[in-house]
């Protein structure tokens, strides 16, 4: 639904761009908001530290399933020669560091999804102004964002894309 109100203003506004300049004169562009994430020095260190947090996350829970699995093979093979007690105990150990590990898991999750989230809007909020800058300059009308948008044809002579990275980069070089 939200979808199909967003789209629905779309149309209205370009109808009315079109109308008030004429098609032919409405200038267009668009940018791959994915490219930039992937080309740009910015993005670049995004997905490095994304990563790096990943690799982390993940030897976090490596640790606890090796654990994990020293505790399930001294229950299995001390099994007979220990008490009840002390099966009851070693039990509880499994169970312990089985939920300590499912927590650490639902923990890394969360931590992941809100740094991602932190990191990608900072990201598209200086983005958003470069590529404002750029419509500014060269006169554009309507800058589209190409993974968002839905396009099933664009014609590559309007990709801004190369622009908006070189720019982003230079403004991050300019700001150390």
């Amino acid at each position: 639904m939200k979808k199909r109100c967003m789209f629905s203003a779309l149309i209205v506004l370009l109808a009315g761009a079109f109308a008030s300049k004429g098609f032919a004169q409405t200038k267009l562009g668009y940018v791959n908001s994915q490219d930039v994430l992937e080309k740009s020095t910015e993005g670049k260190k995004i997905m490095a530290r994304l990563n790096e947090a990943e690799k982390q996350n993940q030897a976090k829970v490596s640790n606890l399933d090796d654990q994990i699995r020293k505790l399930q093979t001294e229950l299995g093979t001390q099994r007979i020669t220990m008490t009840e007690e002390a099966i009851m105990a070693k039990t509880a150990d499994l169970d312990r560091k089985n939920m300590e590990r499912k927590r650490t898991a639902e923990d890394a999750y969360a931590n992941m999804t809100e740094l991602r989230d932190k990191l990608f809007k900072k990201l598209q909020d200086e983005l958003v102004l470069i590529v404002e800058q750029i419509g500014k300059e060269k006169g554009y009308d309507f800058i589209f964002d190409l993974g968002r948008s839905g396009a099933v044809y664009w014609n590559p002579a309007i990709d801004l894309t190369a622009d908006v990275i070189k720019k982003y980069d230079a403004s991050k070089a300019a700001a150390k």
